[in-house]
């Protein structure tokens, strides 16, 4: 009998067994604040910018991306139960299709900026080599790369990196900085995901949060000097295609 292998099998089932696609059927809603404010803070104002996004899901980003003016638009995503909910809403930018081949086809040096959303941590060592470089060759110079991680260092970044059978591993800001560097990109900024308010019960959790995790950052000052640590259970990073 012919089998199909377990990584296989979840991607195709990832919707109906509640990984991902949820905020899809709520136009987006949920996580337009967090979206919003990525795109604001880090990504061009040119709305003519080439943007791909890479293993996009249910094309959240590309949607608020979209609503915001951005018209050079391409999203691919391995799960075809993703690609279908953003197809229903209105996202034909996104395909059905594997990220390597992906990047294998996309002219070098054509790309503006990159997101890999809640990708890499679905990647096995050699996969994520090979897919930071492959971003790297079409990027152009000056390009950036966009990516969101499960936080090794985190509070609870161990609830993110095994509440998905499908995950490898996790990262903190010293090993994204480590696999990019190694990519050759250059300056890595690395950013915690703290609430972000947009009404009474945001801003209150964003208060909480500031008063909650101020004791944990004197720990971490206590025994390293410094308190510069991310705590949050997802990190963001966003690192640039040095001139050359």
């Amino acid at each position: 009998m012919a089998t199909t292998d377990w990584k296989t099998r979840l991607y195709r089932a990832y919707v109906s067994t509640g990984q991902g696609g949820g905020d899809a059927g709520a136009g987006y809603g949920a996580t337009r604040p967090y979206l919003e404010r990525v795109i604001a803070r880090h990504v061009p104002a040119d709305r003519a910018i080439r943007i791909l996004d890479l293993g996009c899901g249910a094309g959240g980003m590309l949607y608020w991306l979209k609503r915001r003016g951005y018209r050079d638009l391409a999203g691919v995503d391995g799960s075809a139960e993703m690609v279908a909910l953003a197809h229903a809403n209105g996202l034909d930018e996104v395909v059905l299709g594997d990220i390597g081949a992906t990047l294998t086809a996309t002219s070098a040096g054509s790309v503006d900026v990159c997101f890999v959303m809640d990708v890499l941590e679905h990647l096995e060592r050699q996969e994520l080599f090979d897919v930071c470089d492959g971003i790297f060759r079409v990027l152009r110079p000056g390009g950036r790369i966009i990516l969101h991680v499960p936080n090794a260092g985190g509070l609870f970044g161990a609830k993110v990196r095994f509440s998905d059978l499908t995950h490898e591993g996790a990262f903190t800001s010293i090993s994204i900085r480590q696999l990019l560097g190694a990519c050759g990109f250059g300056e890595v900024r690395c950013f915690e995901d703290r609430p972000v308010p947009h009404g009474v019960v945001s801003a209150l959790r964003a208060v909480l949060w500031e008063i909650g995790s101020a004791p944990i950052r004197l720990l971490h000052a206590a025994e390293t000097g410094s308190l510069e640590c991310i705590l949050s259970q997802n990190l963001l990073a966003v690192a640039t295609v040095p001139w050359r």
